[in-house]
C-alpha cells in the first residue's frame, strides 16, 4: 500500500515537472517571437529612416538592400538575405507601432505572410484571425489561398466589412458561422469533380483537419452518419459537430446536386429530434447546413418559408475561388455612398 502510494506521489512529480518544462517552452518561444519580430521592425526602421535622409546618391540607394545583405550575412550569417531585409522594411512601413504592441501569438514567418497582402483590410482581418484562431503558418497560408476574408466579406455592408477587417471573425449567432462559398480544394478532386456524396463525406472525414479550419473557430466533430430513429424508422444525418462558443449542435448534409425541398424537410425534421432527443442543460437550438454544388435561391426562399431560422442552405465548391470578382464585389461595396 505504501509503495502504491509512493508510486502516485512520483507520477504526480513527474506530470508536474513536464507540465511546468512544457509551459517553460512556450513561453520562451513566445520571448523569442516577440524579441525577433520587435528586432526585425527596428532593423526596417533603421532602413527606412536611412533612406528618407536623402543623402545617398541615387544608385547606391537602389542598391541599399542588396549591399545591407551581403555585409550583414557576412557578419551575422542566415536571416539577412535580400528578401527578409525587404520584409523587415515594409514590416516597419505597414506596421508603425509594432515595437509598442507585438504579438506574442505571431511568429516572424506569419507577418512575413500578412506583408504579402497589400489591401491593408484584408491583412487586417487575417492577422486577427490568426490570433484569434492560433493558425500555424500554412494554416494561414490556406486561408489566403482560399479568399477567406474575400468570402466572409461578400455580400456584407460596409460598416459590417469594416468590423470584420478590424476584429476578424466573431461568432455570436448562427449566422456568424457560415461561408459563401465553403471551399474544400484541399481534397485535391480532380475535374471534372465527379464524385459522390458517400465519396465527399468519407474525404472530408479523411482530411478532417482542414476541413475543421474551414468551417471555423469552434467545431468538434461529434460523428458522421449520425443515427435519428424516429417511430422505429431510421434516419442518417451525414456529419454532426457540436459547436463551442454558441453551445450547440451543428448538422451537416452535403448534396451533390441542386438542393430540392424534401432535402430542407428532412434537415428541419433532424433539427426538430436534436432538440428534443440529444440536447441537454445548457444546449441552444441546433443549427442545420445543407451544402450543395449548386443552389437555387428561389427555391430555398420559398422551401424555408415559416421555417426553423437555424436551416440554412450553403454552396461549396472543390477548387478555389476567382479571387478577382471576390475583390471586385469588396470594392463595388466599399465605394458605395451610404444614404
Amino acid at each position: 500500500m505504501n509503495g502504491e502510494s509512493t508510486s502516485d506521489t512520483y507520477h504526480s512529480l513527474l506530470e508536474e515537472i513536464s507540465r511546468t518544462y512544457t509551459q517553460g517552452r512556450v513561453q520562451a518561444m513566445q520571448a523569442v517571437n516577440v524579441h525577433i519580430t520587435a528586432t526585425y521592425w527596428q532593423v526596417g526602421q533603421r532602413i527606412v529612416e536611412f533612406e528618407q535622409q536623402g543623402n545617398i546618391r541615387a544608385e547606391y540607394g537602389k542598391a541599399l538592400i542588396s549591399n545591407l545583405a551581403r555585409d550583414l550575412s557576412l557578419r551575422h550569417g542566415k536571416g539577412f538575405s535580400r528578401s527578409n531585409l525587404v520584409y523587415m522594411r515594409l514590416l516597419y512601413l505597414r506596421y508603425p507601432s509594432i515595437s509598442q504592441k507585438p504579438s506574442h501569438q505571431l511568429s516572424w514567418s506569419h507577418y512575413v505572410e500578412l506583408l504579402k497582402l497589400d489591401d491593408d483590410l484584408e491583412r487586417s482581418f487575417y492577422e486577427k484571425q490568426a490570433i484569434a484562431e492560433h493558425w500555424s503558418v500554412p494554416e494561414l497560408k490556406r486561408q489566403k489561398a482560399s479568399s477567406l476574408f474575400l468570402r466572409l466579406a461578400a455580400g456584407k455592408d460596409k460598416s459590417t466589412i469594416m468590423q470584420l477587417a478590424s476584429q476578424g471573425q466573431v461568432v455570436t449567432q448562427p449566422i456568424d458561422l457560415l461561408r459563401d462559398p465553403y471551399i474544400f480544394e484541399f481534397l485535391k478532386i480532380p475535374e471534372p469533380w465527379q464524385v459522390s456524396e458517400e465519396q465527399l463525406e468519407t474525404l472530408l472525414c479523411d482530411h478532417l483537419q482542414p476541413f475543421l479550419l474551414e468551417l471555423g473557430k469552434g467545431f468538434t466533430f461529434v460523428g458522421r452518419q449520425y443515427r435519428v430513429t424516429i417511430n422505429n424508422t431510421h434516419y442518417r444525418v451525414d456529419l454532426v459537430f457540436y459547436h463551442r462558443i454558441l453551445r450547440c449542435f451543428v448538422l451537416i448534409d452535403l448534396k451533390i446536386n441542386e438542393v430540392q425541398h424534401q432535402d430542407i424537410g428532412q434537415m428541419n425534421l433532424y433539427l426538430g429530434y436534436f432538440a428534443n432527443e440529444e440536447n441537454v442543460e445548457g444546449d441552444n437550438p441546433p443549427i442545420g447546413i445543407i451544402l450543395s454544388r449548386n443552389k437555387d435561391e428561389l427555391l430555398v426562399e420559398y422551401a424555408t418559408y415559416q421555417m426553423n431560422s437555424q436551416l440554412f442552405v450553403q454552396k461549396y465548391q472543390l477548387y478555389l475561388p476567382d479571387r478577382e470578382e471576390l475583390r471586385q464585389e469588396l470594392e463595388r461595396t466599399l465605394r458605395q455612398v451610404e444614404a
